[in-house]
């Protein structure tokens, strides 16, 4: 048997597909961490279909998957893996038994061991249901790390729809642990779990409506009313972010579900079923994306506000930006657990010294009338406190002689 290994890209990960040693060489050499491709599931539907050859080379063969990170880029980049992405496939043969060499081609003919076209969508469906149990899992680390009681959430709410959704979660991770100890969806698993994706849209929506109404809030001039609001949005966005996580992750784990049970009921529309899957999935994280966004937006403008205003609200001001930032931290590591690339800059609070220093230089850059209005305006303020001064001595004065007549 070759040692020759293959490559293969989708633009979010990279298969390694080969004999069982030269592709743990190959991920050693290179530094590499890997998940399990699973080859195996796709033998059965090869074998039904007749194509017992691939068949017998996938039983052969030993499959990883890598996600293309930053790190993981740079490292496989020296072989062209991330050349004609797009839509389709990309992929390559390593020749020299293995060894990490020269620059491979990427194309779409008939190299290497996946020359069956049902064998390449059946990887091709394995590499996007890893990808998906990948960010999954992304997905559990930042619920766990901000703590979040997502059946609180949804249980403490009224509407129905959010109630619904708790037993939705339940179903769906039924269905999972069965698919893991089975190793298929069979038609039995999938009755039960196919009707959920609606109740996961609409709660989607719901929580995106909710956020929605936070960023409105912000849209306040009073800096009074822009402190409530602010404190309403930290209190509030986490838990939301919390149940948009929580739907995104269901709806990857019901596409996982999804594409096992097209490879196991009619494979060959896998190919043009995953497509389709990566095209959804892309526009839910749009929305998302779209709307995180917008608070962020609102956030900022609102800090800015705040900031301007530090003279006349010096604690109002630092509180409304405390605020802000700490939302914008939540937002990036709601991003990040969705795998959304954020360019969301914390804001500085304005010291109300700064500011004073920054008011005098204004005045002093605009010259004399600037000087002469400083002036006149603390005139008259020394002016009303001798007033405020002259009437509280007065009233004193008064209600001690009452007293004096009294005694």
């Amino acid at each position: 048997m070759s040692d020759d290994i293959e490559l293969i890209s989708d633009g979010d990960g990279v298969a390694i597909v080969g004999p069982p040693e030269a592709v743990d060489r190959f991920l050693a050499a290179e530094g590499l961490t890997s998940r399990d491709l699973g080859l195996g599931r796709v033998k059965p539907s090869l074998i039904a279909s007749g194509a017992l050859e691939a068949g017998a080379k996938i039983a052969e063969n030993s499959g990883r998957w890598v996600k293309l990170t930053k790190e993981s880029a740079a490292a496989m980049n020296k072989y062209g893996v991330m050349k004609g992405t797009g839509k389709g496939l990309s992929r390559g043969v390593l020749t020299e038994n293995g060894k990490i060499k020269g620059l491979i081609q990427f194309s779409r003919g008939g190299v290497g061991t996946l020359t069956n076209p049902a064998m390449l969508a059946g990887a091709a469906g394995l590499m996007s249901q890893i990808a998906m149990q990948q960010q999954m899992d992304e997905i559990s680390d930042y619920l766990e790390e901000i703590d979040a009681k997502v059946d609180d959430v949804l249980r403490a709410q009224k509407d129905a729809v959010l109630a619904d959704m708790v037993g939705v979660d339940l179903v769906i991770d039924d269905a999972m642990t069965v698919r893991g100890e089975v190793g298929r969806v069979s038609e039995i698993t999938w009755s039960k779990v196919h009707t959920t994706s609606t109740t996961i849209a609409r709660t989607q929506v719901y929580a995106l409506r909710q956020l929605d109404a936070l960023a409105e809030g912000l849209e306040k001039k009073k800096i009074s009313d822009l402190e409530d609001a602010t404190r309403e949005v930290e209190s509030k966005a986490q838990e939301w972010f919390a149940v948009l996580a929580r739907c995104f992750q269901l709806q990857d784990a019901l596409s996982v579900l999804e594409l096992d049970r097209v490879l196991d009921a009619s494979p060959d529309d896998l190919d043009r079923h995953r497509l389709g899957l990566t095209a959804a999935r892309n526009k839910r994280l749009e929305v998302i994306t779209q709307r995180t966004e917008l608070l962020v937006e609102r956030l900022e403008a609102a800090a800015g506000l705040a900031t301007s205003k530090v003279l006349l609200h010096p604690i109002a001001s630092g509180a409304i930006v405390r605020s802000s930032n700490n939302v914008g931290s939540e937002i990036t590591r709601f991003q990040d657990g969705l795998g959304i690339e954020n360019s969301h800059d914390m804001q500085e609070a304005k010291r109300w010294a700064t500011a004073v220093v920054e008011m005098r230089d204004k005045a002093l850059d605009r010259g004399e009338d600037g000087v002469d209005a400083a002036k006149r305006l603390g005139d008259e303020t020394l002016d009303r406190a001798k007033s405020v001064s002259v009437s509280v001595t007065s009233k004193l004065a008064d209600r001690a002689r009452r007293w004096q007549k009294s005694d």
